[in-house]
């Protein structure tokens, strides 16, 4: 008599403020369906999903699966509003496993804390894996051959949950808009070199110039690499620069050796969640899988959610307002994590460092703003100082962090016993 194996539980973790969330999990469940894993008696799926009222002005029911098809295919799904959250904590710490401090540098307000949610949720819930994707990636890559793109269906589940076996934490590739950088024409009044310097200052380790003029090229498009997809030979990640650099979706933990599982945090306002974690693995074994997620960073492919596959893709360009919107943004949000990043990951040239960007920001912003019709890139050297200033207190709320997650894992392991 053969023993019979046992069944792994497998949590797909959200964090979501959108309406077309309901389609990205149903397309999600489809991709699981085709896979074939769910015919696979040993997996159990599991929804968690963290939700945000305020970012579109959503109501409960948009994140609430009523699917019949879905439910026949996931096990359970766990719901987490602020209401939710809020009941957490007061749990937590009225059973003394960390204080409302403590409990608030791991679910309080951000990004980060939204992350840590689901983390937490899944490990309560005793989940074997998690697998994090984004409401705004979708399971198919895009691949440019001469002149035309084809698409290929990704199995992006089934990927992480064969080589979470074997690793601490998974990552696959991303294609599509993953980059807020709009496509620039340098004729003008802005020179390549200009803006050169300032991609370079304020953006991280892993994105370097040459990329980011392949993309632009591209019409700001990344698109997957065949090879990729179609090689068997799985690679880890190393470490550059004290990290392992992630991206926070089409990512997988596995959660059974606690020990190597740490939160996410930002600074406050700040993004750089992932980039934030990264730092925090050098002792683990993180691959590298070969699949792919669509990013639909401007949210002009949703039509892909319904299987309708364009012949080409749009060039994202200056002249439209929101592009420009989202590259502020985005800029302010890298601005905002670099002095931690860099205090973290290069603490003795630390004040060297900060005095060139801060210098090189200053050389080139005026033109930045001419070229945008935006003077709010202004605010690029406000935030720096601002971020510069409480790089120590906001870098002693990381160690908390850390400190605050390591108690609430010993709590759980302890309630879980």
């Amino acid at each position: 008599m053969t023993k019979k194996s046992r069944v792994l539980n497998v949590g797909i973790g959200f964090v979501t403020g959108r309406k077309n969330f309901k389609s990205v999990a149903k397309t999600y469940v489809n991709n699981w369906n085709e896979s074939g894993a769910v015919n696979n008696k040993n997996y159990a799926l599991h929804l968690f999903v963290a939700y945000d009222l305020a970012y579109k002005r959503t109501k409960p029911y948009d994140y609430k699966i009523s699917d019949e098809e879905i439910f026949d295919t996931i096990d359970s799904a766990h719901y987490i509003g602020h209401s939710g959250v809020e009941n957490e904590v007061g749990y937590l710490v009225e059973n003394k496993a960390v204080n409302l401090k403590e409990a608030n540098l791991i679910f309080g307000e951000g990004y980060a804390m939204k992350r840590n949610t689901v983390l937490y949720f899944a490990l309560k819930n005793k989940m074997d894996y998690l697998i994090f994707l984004d409401d705004d990636e979708y399971p198919v890559a895009t691949i440019k051959v001469n002149d035309s793109i084809v698409w290929k269906g990704q199995e992006v589940l089934s990927t992480h949950i064969e080589n979470l076996k074997h690793c601490d934490m998974t990552h696959g590739h991303h294609c599509g808009y993953i980059s807020p950088i709009p496509c620039l024409d340098f004729s003008g009044e802005l020179k390549e070199r200009e803006f050169k310097l300032f991609i370079e200052a304020i953006s991280n380790d892993i994105i370097n110039w040459a990329s980011i003029k392949k993309k632009m090229i591209d019409g700001g498009v990344t698109y997957a690499s065949l090879e990729v997809i179609e090689n068997t030979e799985i690679k880890t990640v190393k470490e550059i620069n004290g990290a392992k650099f992630i991206s926070g979706a089409n990512l997988g933990f596995n959660l059974k050796n606690t020990d190597k599982l740490f939160p996410f945090y930002n600074p406050p306002g700040a993004r750089g969640e992932d980039t934030f974690l990264s730092t925090c693995l050098s002792d683990c074994t993180v691959r590298k899988i070969p699949c792919y997620t669509f990013h639909d960073g401007f949210s002009t492919c949703e039509h892909l959610l319904l299987g309708v596959l364009p012949n080409e893709l749009k060039s994202m360009r200056t002249d439209s307002s929101f592009i420009r919107k989202r590259f502020l943004q985005a800029s302010l949000g890298w601005i905002r994590y670099k002095p931690l990043l860099m205090y973290i990951t290069n603490r003795n040239g630390y004040q060297a460092e900060m005095h060139r960007i801060k210098e090189d920001l200053s050389k080139v912003i005026p033109s930045i703003c001419a070229y945008f019709g935006n003077d709010k890139f202004k605010d690029l050297l406000t935030e720096l100082d601002y971020f510069d200033s409480h790089v120590e207190a906001h870098y002693r709320d990381f160690e908390n962090t850390k400190k605050a997650w390591t108690k609430i894992k010993k709590f759980l392991e302890r309630s879980n016993l």
